[in-house]
């Protein structure tokens, strides 16, 4: 036996107790460190790394990337998507924490700690991640262990929020000397903080310091692919360039280099003085890869970016509506029905289009799209600006049908329908069509103002009658947002879709107690007969038409309304001048005594000031010669109004408690001097209450009928001031039927004179609304047995339940009882009289003061039969 076989077997026998030996927790010798750092290492570590790494790659699965959008350089970690990885998470704790415990002195010990930290982090355990960090960082004697934990506390801070905390410790590292990963690993998480925070120009400075470092396993093709797309949303293009192409060079994942290579064709023009027609090539080459199939859409609306960026306006929307159909992806449909919102917005002042634009890109852009409330706050404004018009319009020719006859609007809307068959017919053959609106009444069949080309707000608008209807992209347009409205955006392309939409009668199983009633009353829709559209459409146009002159003032106040807020639309969100006064001074000449009229006019002064200052001077004089004691007019005469009247009407008002004071007192003659002294202070916004405190101490000193005429003064003089005018309002009108009360109790005492001049009156039943109808009849009756007389007709509403509709003036009781005579006699052949209750009479002025002030019907009446009557003459 030679003397290495003896060492051998020495060996074999001494090393159990050798490994028993160094098996010690806290044996420091070297064979024990050995043993210790070997066996946390590719046990608890080990173990515990691998699960890290399952949580990480679940994260990466779970991110959805917005391409449209700067890629994020990590996934933010979810709390739903956390659920699903607990228990590797719990695992990956465990297995570090006995790593830690059963070898304390080992050299993993800093990194086991470091992947507790790491699993705490991805399960949103953001305190106990910091801690940590924290700990490892205070704890280590390994610098880099050090500075790796306070780089993973910069993306915890980063997660949390707490952004000063993520700042100093980027500080902090800025003057520490790092290692090659620990550097690479800082300027990525750097960047990532610059990114949240919207730093793009720290961001692409952080990565490019990470770019010399990135390895295979970093994904360098997706760093450099969101440098290229950083330095693009920067302008700087060719730098974009640059690494569009590096990231193609690293042969990334598909869909990264197709998006590579998409931009790459946005970018090529500027950053290697291509033609544009090379540029446009790039983008076609794009459309013909088979792989590229499911990205037409996304390729089409890079194409619209691309020519929007050269100004052709024309091209860019056309490629747009192609995203739209050609693809499935919502969100690039979005994007696309955004900018075409946007063009017909900010370039063709289209808003009625950009309205639907702006609709359907809601519809269709998820809410944490960029921006996504800015363009909502765009949107509102749209559609109030298009409600406005359509008001307008619509109010406009409900009045014109108004004054048509039943036969010519149904002719009509026979003639609107007839024409609507035959273009689906047309559309069907795929023959040139003419855009048609499915509301008959929208269908310009009655145009406001006579003229089919004005639009309520003054622009001209005409549609070509020639074309494909795919030729004009407007159209398009709106058809498309018409379909998805009706059927949905996610209409699957395949034959009979409109059946294949409906549930089957098998999907859903009722009770057949139920069902009978519905079958039975489906089987009675069969049979019974077809029914009439014009007569449809007429009977729902029927119940919109204002036919009395309540209903008429009531369309006429929403054409106000609709103008005015239409005015300012223009004015302070559109920023349009020229059709703000356009459209305010529309509103002038349509309702002259508008309740709007004295802020028109200060509008119309403020915007011409500049453009025409002699217009906004008559504007000015107009204003305060008219209307000087709106709020309006004071400040065009005295700019610092506001602020000197808010002055003094905190000093009135600290006045006003004392003088109510005295009037609860009933001091009323302090309270008066007290008033007169905070009147004296000027004209403020606080005035009127002093105004009508001061007519209530009229009220309780003197007559009823000066106090009533005070309160009008008041309501004409002030006619608009919140709370204190309606309570002037409400104060006249208790006090006019207190009087009238009073007087009912007195009985009412009509004047015996009647030589004077008379009216006669034919009382009806409000709800019978034969108003219209009475004075149709009374001027025919007028013309043709008292034309001599120039009699004149007028309607008035006595109280809730009459009207009086009334023949001025007759000049002698004789003509008085000749037209009431005549008028009896040929009541029987008035036929639209028949089976209403109505009551007819003639009064003198002063004696119609009476009746209408006490409302007694019944005591005129018996006044009349007694007084008029010719036996009792």
């Amino acid at each position: 036996m030679n003397c290495f076989s003896v060492r051998k077997r020495i060996a074999y026998l001494l090393c159990p107790f050798v490994m028993l030996f160094a098996c010690s927790s806290e044996n420091t010798s070297w064979l024990g460190q050995t043993y210790n750092n070997v066996t946390a290492h590719y046990n608890g570590y080990f173990y515990s790394r691998e699960e890290i790494a399952k949580i990480e790659q679940t994260i990466l699965k779970s991110r959805t990337d917005d391409y449209n959008r700067i890629l994020k350089l990590f996934p933010s970690p979810d709390s739903t998507v956390a659920k699903g990885y607990d228990k590797e998470a719990q695992e990956a704790i465990k297995m570090a924490s006995l790593a830690i415990q059963r070898h304390p002195h080992s050299k993993w010990v800093d990194d086991a700690y470091i992947l507790v930290g790491k699993a705490r982090l991805y399960t949103l355990d953001w305190g106990n991640a910091i801690q940590t960090f924290k700990y490892v960082n205070t704890k280590s004697k390994d610098p880099n262990a050090k500075h790796q934990a306070i780089i993973q506390l910069i993306r915890t801070f980063v997660e949390h929020q707490e952004y000063n905390n993520a700042q100093a410790a980027i500080d902090y590292l800025l003057k520490e000397d790092l290692n090659k990963t620990n550097f690479k690993n800082f300027y990525l998480e750097k960047a990532y903080y610059h990114q949240v925070r919207e730093d793009y120009d720290n961001m692409v400075r952080s990565l490019t310091k990470a770019d010399p470092f990135l390895k295979k396993k970093d994904r360098r093709g997706r760093i450099y692919f969101i440098i290229g797309q950083v330095y693009q949303k920067l302008g700087f293009e060719s730098e974009a360039y640059n690494y569009y192409r590096k990231c193609l060079n690293t042969n990334p994942e598909y869909e990264v280099d197709f998006y590579a290579r998409l931009y790459l064709a946005q970018v090529a023009e500027i950053s290697r003085s291509r033609s544009l027609n090379a540029a446009r090539k790039s983008f076609k080459k794009l459309l013909k890869d088979s792989k590229n199939k499911e990205f037409r859409d996304k390729i089409y609306y890079e194409m619209g970016v691309f020519e929007l960026k050269q100004k052709d306006v024309q091209s860019a929307i056309a490629d747009f509506n192609l995203s739209i159909r050609t693809g499935n992806n919502k969100r690039v449909d979005g994007e696309a029905y955004l900018q075409l919102g946007k063009i017909n917005y900010d370039t063709l002042k289209n808003y009625e289009m950009s309205q639907a634009y702006y609709d359907s890109a809601l519809r269709s852009l998820p809410k944490d799209f960029e921006g996504y409330e800015k363009i909502k706050a765009r949107a509102e404004i749209l559609d109030a600006f298009v409600k406005n018009i359509k008001t307008i319009q619509w109010q406009d020719s409900l009045l014109s049908m108004a004054n048509l006859d039943s036969l010519t609007l149904r002719n009509r809307i026979d003639s609107v329908m007839l024409a609507k068959r035959k273009t689906e017919r047309n559309s069907r053959k795929k023959k040139p069509v003419r855009v048609q609106i499915d509301n008959v009444a929208n269908n310009s069949l009655f145009e406001n103002d006579g003229n089919p080309d004005n639009n309520a707000d003054g622009t001209n608008s005409s549609t070509d009658d020639t074309g494909w209807y795919f030729s004009n992209q407007s159209s398009v347009a709106l058809g498309q947002t018409e379909f998805a409205r009706i059927w949905g955006s996610n209409v699957v392309l395949e034959d009979n879709w409109r059946r294949s939409m409906r549930s089957t009668s098998g999907a859903l199983r009722t009770d057949e107690a139920d069902a009978a009633p519905k079958q039975k009353e489906a089987a009675d829709s069969k049979t019974s007969a077809p029914v009439d559209p014009v007569s449809v459409e007429f009977e729902k146009l029927a119940k919109q038409i204002p036919t009395t002159d309540e209903q008429k003032k009531v369309a006429l106040k929403k054409i106000e309304d609709a103008y005015f807020s239409l005015g300012d639309i223009y004015y302070f969100k559109l920023l349009e001048n020229k059709n703000a006064v356009t459209t305010y001074k529309k509103l002038l000449e349509r309702f002259p005594e508008s309740e709007y009229t004295a802020e028109v006019l200060y509008k119309l002064y403020l915007i011409t000031k500049e453009s025409d200052p002699v217009q906004s001077a008559q504007y000015a004089k107009l204003l305060t010669t008219k209307y000087p004691y709106t709020t309006f007019a004071r400040i065009l005469i005295n700019p610092n109004y506001i602020q000197e009247n808010s002055q003094a009407a905190e000093k009135q008002k600290e006045l006003y408690k004392v003088a109510y004071q005295n009037f609860v007192s009933n001091d009323y003659k302090a309270s008066l001097s007290v008033i007169s002294d905070a009147l004296a202070l000027g004209e403020t916004s606080f005035s009127p209450n002093l105004q009508l405190l001061k007519i209530l101490i009229i009220g309780k000193t003197e007559d009823i009928f000066t106090y009533q005429s005070k309160l009008e003064e008041f309501i004409k003089t002030n006619p608009d001031v919140a709370d204190v005018t309606p309570y002037a309002k409400k104060l006249l009108e208790t006090s006019k039927t207190f009087r009238q009360e009073q007087e009912k109790e007195k009985g009412i005492n009509y004047i015996k004179s009647f030589e004077e001049s008379h009216y006669f009156v034919i009382v009806s039943v409000r709800d019978e609304k034969m108003g219209d109808q009475i004075s149709a009849l009374l001027e025919n009756f007028n013309n043709d047995s008292f034309k001599d007389l120039a009699l004149k007709t007028s309607s008035l509403l006595l109280n809730d339940n009459y009207i009086i509709t009334m023949v001025s003036e007759l000049p002698r009781i004789s003509y008085a009882l000749e037209y009431y005579k005549t008028f009896s006699e040929k009541l029987p052949s008035f036929t639209v009289l028949e089976n209403h209750k109505i009551s007819t009479f003639v009064i003198t002025k002063d004696n119609f003061d009476i009746f209408y002030r006490t409302k007694g019907l019944d005591e005129y009446i018996k006044f009349f039969n007694k007084n008029y009557h010719p036996e009792n003459q």
